[in-house]
């Protein structure tokens, strides 16, 4: 198993973060609902989100940045 994140969208690709790399996927390939930011999980043939791991990382980013924007 391994995990990766959607960087951006490109025409019919994704652009997945994976260990530092960066794969294109076609968007087809990839659950309905994903999104850039999302948290992907591939097990053999099949990919799924993992929308734990999305809100973990989302709510790192968020005091990160109150962190740095502080008066």
């Amino acid at each position: 198993m391994r995990k990766g994140i959607i960087d951006r969208f490109e025409g019919d690709f994704a652009v997945v973060e994976i260990e530092g790399q960066t794969e294109d996927i076609l968007k087809s390939h990839l659950p309905a609902d994903a999104k850039i930011g999302d948290t992907l999980v591939f097990n053999e043939n099949k990919i799924t989100l993992d929308k734990s791991d999305t809100e973990i990382r989302k709510k790192e980013i968020i005091n990160l940045m109150d962190e740095l924007f502080e008066d």
